[in-house]
């Protein structure tokens, strides 16, 4: 490949990101205002059910976008029924809008998110003053709204940018040979092409330009952060009085059903669908092992392999994280300030580049772990930890140090202080970041695809295996391995978000 082809890989991964962060944030502002300014019944359980498109592996998301828009897709069979036609009408596979919808439906929570929870905060008073001397609704907004929550929309558009630009499992899956960003190419270069270096050198631009994008985010945050006294939602939120506060209402819960849950509801549908009517044929499949079958296992032997990787990785992610965010919490500690962009470096690479990573550095003896079982949860374990850091890390900060001084004046060994005094705070946090690995670990595909083996595959490997094979029953599959996927990870959110507290985290 030239020069020029890497180029325009680069070139592409650049700007479809920022296109999808453009079009995030031009649907998900309006949701945005609505629950920063609104009181409404439903209103935390709806702002709940945003949240769970961003938590669903990348497989998952591009299944339901298939099973709703794609050639095989509930809206093209409809209308292909319904009009008697010869082809599906809508001709989205392998196009630029697949992926851009994709993205959107991805990210929505993430602006809905820093932007509403930022926006909910500001006092109303400032605007309605500006309303009473006569300003228009879009002068309040453009001259005083977007600069005051201007901080929180960069934020949110660079994380949403740097999510996008990342973005592998919804290019590989939706986007096809056509569209091949950094990620993409790192795999293709990888596995297909067996070009280990220039994997490496496109491995290693990805870091430094995330890095750069990170360092950017850190920035604008600083540079851009105005000073806002911050009010209770009890003050911001009103009721739905008039028609207009309705239609408002109306269409953004349009939007949330049309693009957040028709994908999903689409999905589940599909799975029990074939061209003889309603069917459980594709979830029956899923247990039998053909000798002509896409693995040497049974199928919903990875859903076994995934929840057994996923119980490790837990278990590693807390012993990993929990003596970091010990050392971590400490304050004016000079280890402490060193070891934490190191510890947190994950956060800035792609589990495609730690997967590669893996494969190249655990080749030779004594640490030849290429074909152990070990090497998946140990993939899963590194990503996944810096966010059970970022759990456990607010709780112990937060432990007044006149409390530990307390315990150990009265005579408390330093593990008799830990244990009685430490651990029963930080346990609720503990348990945030634990569910929190076990999701990550469940969904996880970019490292997973280069670490895992054929025996024991996952079940975000085993829906892409599927999608890429013809016939109905490939398809039905992949549908009802989705299906599964998602109501184990949705399962894990509803857990998370049970026993999170209100404060806690920085993730």
């Amino acid at each position: 490949m030239s020069s020029g082809t890497y180029a325009r890989v680069l070139w592409f991964t650049t700007w479809q990101a920022g296109v999808s962060t453009l079009l995030t944030l031009a649907v998900a502002l309006p949701g945005a205002h609505v629950f920063a300014r609104y009181r409404f019944p439903g209103k935390n359980l709806l702002l709940s059910l945003t949240a769970v498109p961003f938590v669903l592996p990348s497989v998952v998301v591009a299944a339901g976008f298939q099973a709703l828009l794609g050639g095989r897709g509930l809206v093209n069979t409809w209308l292909v029924d319904a009009l008697n036609l010869a082809g599906p009408p809508i001709a989205l596979d392998h196009t630029i809008w697949f992926i851009l919808l994709a993205h959107v439906f991805y990210n929505y929570a993430v602006v809905v998110r820093i932007v509403g929870g930022f926006w909910a905060r500001l006092q109303p008073v400032i605007a309605e003053a500006a309303k009473t001397l006569g300003a228009s609704p879009w002068r309040i907004f453009s001259e005083i709204t977007l600069p005051l929550i201007m901080p929180a929309v960069l934020a949110a558009s660079m994380l949403v940018f740097i999510f996008c630009f990342s973005s592998f499992g919804v290019i590989l899956i939706l986007g096809g040979p056509r569209f091949s960003t950094i990620e993409v190419e790192i795999y293709r270069q990888a596995v297909h092409l067996f070009n280990l270096p220039m994997a490496a050198v496109l491995s290693l631009l990805q870091i430094l330009l995330t890095l750069g994008f990170m360092g950017v985010y850190g920035a604008l945050q600083r540079s851009t952060t105005l000073p806002v006294y911050p009010e209770s939602r009890a003050v911001t939120e009103r009721r739905i009085t008039s028609c207009r506060d309705w239609f408002i209402l109306s269409a953004n819960g349009c939007i949330i059903l049309s693009l957040l849950c028709a994908p999903l509801a689409a999905l589940v549908v599909r799975s029990f669908q074939s061209r003889q009517g309603l069917t459980l044929d594709f979830y029956r499949y899923l247990f039998w092992h053909h000798d002509q079958s896409l693995f040497p296992i049974a199928p919903i032997d990875a859903t076994l392999y995934s929840i057994g990787f996923a119980l490790a990785t837990l278990v590693l992610s807390v012993a990993i994280a929990l003596p970091a965010a010990l050392i971590l919490a400490q304050k004016n500690s000079r280890t402490a300030r060193f070891l934490d962009p190191v510890l947190m470096l994950p956060l800035a690479t792609s589990a495609v580049t730690l997967g590669f990573g893996f494969i190249v550095a655990l080749d030779e003896p004594p640490l030849n772990l290429r074909t152990s079982l070990a090497l998946v949860p140990l993939a899963h374990t590194l990503v996944a930890y810096p966010f059970v850091v970022r759990s456990i890390l607010p709780a112990l900060r937060s432990i007044p140090p006149s409390l530990k001084e307390a315990a150990a004046m009265l005579g408390g060994s330093p593990l008799q202080v830990f244990l009685k005094v430490v651990v029963p705070i930080v346990s609720r946090a503990v348990m945030v970041g634990a569910v929190f690995a076990f999701t990550i670990s469940i969904g996880e595909f970019g490292a997973t695809v280069f670490v895992a083996r054929p025996q024991t595959p996952t079940m975000t490997l085993a829906i892409y295996r599927f999608l890429g094979q013809p016939g109905e029953m490939n398809y039905g599959c992949a549908m009802a391995m989705s299906t599964i996927l998602m109501a184990v990870t949705v399962a894990g959110f509803l857990v998370l978000d049970r026993i999170r507290l209100s404060k806690e985290g920085e993730i």
